[in-house]
């Protein structure tokens, strides 16, 4: 039974009303489409592919990042299109820049919980809600509470807030309850939790590898605090938590173990009864390898719901898909009960954040107006803090401040720092040399320029002709990656940090907090986390002695490595 006065939907009689007699109105092939949330991507031919996208009356459409007025004109089509109001979820996990690249980039999750304060995380929350709302997103792919038990993964890292699971609690609580103020509702990702395993789950089906007893004090933990809190939704991620599983089911065989996407007993005994979730239950991206291996298609999609997902998270194949879920129904793989039951949540979701009572007034999307609120001076104003706060000095031997005084030379390295599909903040680099120059600094960066052995620059060559050298490394978590780490220039990795013994020498890393790993005798180590202008002035302040270092490592930057300790 689904409570839909409780929590989270705490829906009134008239909202009651409303998703019973909506339901109730739907034709069977309705009821199917409101269980996808697809995807809109294209520029140009947009109308069409709405249009293709409408014939099958989605329940929701994903916006990926585009301009502010496109998003705009996109969600106020979608919604007039639409017999019921459409939910269009954004992956704000830094703030308004997930849906809007005009949108504030505030912060990942690691940069927030290093400013130890659940303030900075109330902040990202309100930020990322009020500027999708403008947009007309309605729901946010976030937060994330991964713990990130393992640094050698490529892809939680700087998206989770941390190693700590009561930091992670306290900071998913926070933005939870921030972006569900304002009617937004929240998704905690990616259950049962991302951050043992060091591989991606878009690559491959992964692992949680705790036992029961572990799990429960931490995932376990977080969950049941961010339920208790009222978040609305919850995703599961194309991971697989074996303990549990053999647990709920006694003699499973390893083969039949599924992740979390497809496992009924990880989605109903798991998460509907033993941490008593009643919200909503949206799979992650089913394009994903982690799910697309382990079962033919056509028995996937339907399998989906039928463990207890509400909502299926894109299509490979709109058509095809949509095949695959309407002939699960016709064979009895989902029943007609698990589906209006799904169907039920899915309207019970929209009537929580007032979607019905928007559409009656004809305001599902704000006047563009409204657009003036993305990257507003309060939102910049915050950001700075944010960044002030969280800059962490991970290691020192003292040679900071940088001062003109100590010679004003300096061989400036840059690692990373490219622009791509998964990062728009690349090329910061130039910004940061900018800033340097504009203390007084004469900076070269630094080109290799060829040789091996016996036809080498000269050691005391480089050693006197510079009074510091600054690396500036940006390599960003994002999907289809296999590693985070840094691979060396030829020749004979010529921009290794060669000459720590002899000029000081200070590593920047603007997003992963774990190069120590690859640079373990470095004697001035910074981490950043998240690669913006702010974030640079807030380190260039710190550098110049003009700011203390405020930030406090979520993890162990160390990598639980002896010699990244060393001078």
């Amino acid at each position: 039974m689904i409570d839909l006065k409780g929590n989270p939907f705490y829906l009134k009689d008239d909202d009651i009303q409303w998703v019973e007699s909506t339901l109730a109105s739907m034709t069977q092939e309705e009821k199917i489409g409101q269980l996808f949330c697809l995807i809109h991507r294209s520029d140009d031919g947009w109308r069409e592919e709405a249009d293709a996208v409408m014939k099958y009356n989605p329940g929701g459409t994903s916006f990926r990042p585009m301009t502010s007025e496109f998003a705009w004109t996109v969600a106020n089509y979608y919604q007039g299109k639409s017999k019921i109001p459409m939910l269009i979820p954004a992956n704000l996990e830094r703030g308004g820049a997930g849906i809007a690249h005009e949108g504030t980039n505030y912060a990942c999750n690691m940069q927030v919980a290093a400013t130890g304060d659940p303030e900075t995380a109330t902040r990202q929350g309100l930020i990322s809600a009020r500027e999708a709302l403008a947009v007309g997103g309605n729901w946010a792919f976030a937060p994330c509470v991964d713990i990130d038990y393992n640094f050698r993964s490529p892809i939680t890292n700087t998206r989770t807030y941390g190693s700590d699971p009561d930091t992670v609690a306290q900071m998913g609580i926070a933005y939870t309850q921030a972006v569900q103020s304002l009617g937004v509702a929240a998704s905690l990702k990616h259950f049962p939790g991302d951050g043992t395993d060091e591989r991606d789950q878009h690559l491959v089906t992964t692992v949680n590898n705790l036992s029961c007893e572990e799990w429960d004090k931490t995932y376990g933990k977080v969950y049941k605090a961010c339920i208790d809190a009222g978040a609305l939704t919850i995703m599961p991620g194309h991971i697989m938590q074996p303990e549990y599983s053999k647990k709920l089911r006694p003699g499973i065989k390893d083969n039949d173990i599924m992740p979390a996407t497809l496992s009924h007993e990880l989605l109903n005994d798991l998460l509907r009864e033993q941490l008593g979730f009643n919200g909503l239950i949206v799979s992650d991206a089913t394009t994903m390898v982690g799910m697309l291996v382990l079962l033919p298609r056509e028995k996937a999609v339907p399998q989906c719901i039928a463990a207890g997902c509400d909502m299926f998270l894109f299509a490979r194949n709109l058509e095809e898909d949509y095949g695959y879920m309407m002939k699960g129904i016709e064979d009895g793989v989902i029943t007609q009960q698990r589906l209006d039951e799904a169907v039920t949540r899915i309207l019970a979701l929209k009537a929580a954040i007032g979607l019905h009572t928007k559409q009656k007034e004809r305001n599902l999307v704000p006047l563009s107006e409204e657009l003036s609120i993305l990257n507003c001076d309060e939102h910049k104003e915050w950001t700075r803090e944010c960044a002030d706060r969280s800059v962490t000095l991970v290691k020192s031997d003292g040679t900071l401040p940088m001062n003109l005084e100590k010679g004003k030379r300096v061989l400036f390295y840059v690692i990373g720092d490219e622009i791509g599909p998964h990062n728009q903040t690349g090329g910061n680099s130039t910004y940061f040399k900018e800033k340097l120059e504009q203390e007084g600094f004469e900076v070269e960066v630094f080109s290799p320029l060829g040789g091996m052995e016996l036809r080498l620059k000269r050691y005391d060559e480089v050693v006197s002709s510079y009074d510091w050298i600054v690396y500036f490394c940006a390599l960003m978590t994002k999907s289809n990656q296999t590693t985070l780490r840094i691979e060396w220039a030829p020749p004979l990795g010529a921009n290794c940090p060669l000459y720590i013994a002899s000029v000081p020498t200070i590593f920047i890393s603007m997003e992963n907090p774990y190069h120590l790993l690859d640079v373990p005798r470095i004697k001035n180590f910074i981490n950043a986390y998240t690669n913006t202008e702010e974030n640079i002035d807030a380190v260039i302040e710190k550098l110049m002695g003009r700011s203390e270092f405020k930030g406090k490592s979520p993890v162990d930057a160390f990598c639980g490595k002896w010699d990244t300790r060393l001078y």
